[in-house]
């Protein structure tokens, strides 16, 4: 009852006609900021920060916030249209959002984006009001045991990814593995595979390879007269960018699921929302009964990402408010600007500031309404894109990959780097190597290698910390049946047909 008058409370803070403005701003330039390419919430919320100076706290946090679920959405956008992700969570959008709008459907596509999104936002804001300490304290026992079982989840989901050479896929896998591995050795300080070049100490950053890869390669591709997107103005009708009848049927039970999997994930430090999204759709393909389909263009494959990267940018509120502890870059730039206002984020946050609190929550009830509102008002515009010339789209499509990838460090090596990976992604395509098994495992490579050593530093060289801990050992056992399920079903299939065949 006392959280219920809370949320009462919350929301009369929010509805205040500036607090209700800057929400309305910062879900607005979220989504614009989503849709360029390399630029993502964190960076979002760093560039517009200023603007908050001198405002209330309240409404200045309201537009940070608006900016970062806004942004989450926002990424698909272009993921979907031209095959090229505005965020790094919106990777997995491009395998199935793509092909939906190469079909006609890019309407749908969105639409289905935006009712995810807002789902698995909506749904985790109430998580959030009833469940928040408890999962505050549940997600810091995570220890480098239990970081390394979840990296090793993730990588079982590669097999889906490969496409009709898995071999190809796997070999994909290991050079993104072997990218992870670039730069210096974050327990020894030894620089590795950098030949000298100070750039590469840090690593190879995975905006650069996600851009070169997809949106490089894809505009290579269509330049050499690949095929071009057509949508007719009946498709965007609001009928059809609602999701039908058969749509929900597919996309409900993965956007539940997205959420609980997004939530969770988000409140991990230094999870967040990329890793929610991949592990999300990975596990959406190897459960759908549709999963052999995924890839090309089903809308459970747009649903499954998209639930879960806007629920893990709600999940990364959690620590940050409740503990202090930022769980994502962008949640890092808000723990910034709360300092900034005089606000200490922790526990006794909720006691002494609770107008500020529950004001946010609040606010986050209604940004996501706004949000859909300006996703479904939105996409006949979005979809607009598509009609002007080949030769502009390109052009103006490449001019912000370049300018996305400058804005990373004010580092021309990075542009060069999108250059490099863009011309690679467009050879992978014509020898059909699939890119996202190398996506994926870059993103986890550099947190799985992380975690593994210090855990085995933790336990003096006993691998066996990562199954006598209660929590690591139940993740890893999963992803071993993961692994070996698959021969199982096929042994069972073939012992099955050797007995009918016997009778």
């Amino acid at each position: 009852m006392e959280t219920l008058q809370n949320l009462a409370m919350g929301l009369s803070v929010a509805t205040d006609p500036m607090n209700l403005l800057y929400c309305v701003i910062g879900v607005m330039f979220g989504i614009v900021i989503g849709a360029l390419p390399g630029l993502g919430p964190s960076a979002g919320i760093a560039i517009l920060l200023p603007l908050t100076f001198g405002t209330d706290p309240v409404a200045g946090i309201i537009m940070l916030a608006g900016i970062y679920y806004g942004a989450m959405y926002g990424g698909s956008i272009t993921s979907i249209l031209i095959n090229t992700p505005g965020d790094a969570s919106a990777v997995m959008t491009t395998l199935d959002g793509h092909p939906l709008a190469k079909q006609g459907r890019a309407g749908q596509a969105l639409g289905m984006a935006a009712f995810a999104s807002i789902i698995g936002g909506t749904v985790c804001v109430v998580l959030f009001m009833f469940l928040a300490p408890a999962l505050a304290e549940f997600a810091i026992t995570f220890g480098p045991p239990e970081y390394f079982a979840l990296m090793v989840l993730g990588l079982t989901t590669i097999g889906g990814m490969t496409g009709k050479f898995p071999a190809k896929g796997y070999m994909s896998a290991l050079v993104g593995l072997f990218i992870a591995t670039i730069g210096l050795d974050l327990v020894q300080g030894i620089p590795r595979f950098t030949f000298g070049a100070y750039e590469l100490y840090e690593g190879i950053d995975f905006i650069p390879v996600a851009m070169g890869l997809f949106g490089i390669a894809e505009l290579l591709v269509i330049s050499e007269g690949g095929e071009k997107i057509k949508v007719s103005k009946k498709d965007l009708t609001w009928r059809k960018q609602l999701p039908n009848k058969e749509d929900w049927k597919y996309a409900g039970p993965h956007i539940a699921r997205g959420t609980g999997i997004g939530f969770f994930i988000g409140m991990l430090p230094g999870a967040g929302a990329t890793i929610a999204s991949f592990i999300s759709y990975g596990i959406a393909r190897k459960i759908s009964k549709r999963g052999d389909k995924f890839g090309t263009g089903v809308i459970e494959g747009v649903a499954a990402p998209e639930s879960a990267n806007n629920a893990a940018s709600m999940g990364a509120m959690v620590p940050l408010l409740t503990l202090g502890v930022p769980g994502s870059g962008s949640t890092a730039v808000m723990m910034g600007a709360l300092m900034m206002f005089g606000l200490t984020p922790g526990p006794l946050l909720f006691e002494n500031n609770p107008d500020f609190v529950w004001g946010l929550i609040g606010s986050m009830y209604i940004g996501n309404f706004l949000l859909l509102i300006a996703a479904m008002l939105c996409v006949p515009l979005f979809v607009k894109v598509l009609n002007v010339s080949s030769p502009i789209l390109n052009a103006v499509v490449m001019a912000f990959i370049l300018i996305g990838a400058y804005s990373l460090n004010n580092s021309m090596f990075d542009v060069g780097l999108t250059i490099l990976f863009g011309i690679l992604g467009f050879f992978m395509k014509k020898l059909e190597f699939p890119a996202t098994p190398m996506v994926l495992a870059l993103v986890l490579g550099a947190l799985l290698e992380t975690s593994l050593r210090q855990s085995l530093i933790i336990s003096n060289g006993n691998p066996a910390v990562f199954f006598t801990r209660p929590i690591s050992g139940t993740i890893l056992v999963i992803s071993i049946l993961a692994i070996i399920w698959p021969f199982i079903r096929k042994a069972i299939q073939v012992i099955k047909n050797s007995g009918k065949a016997a009778a």
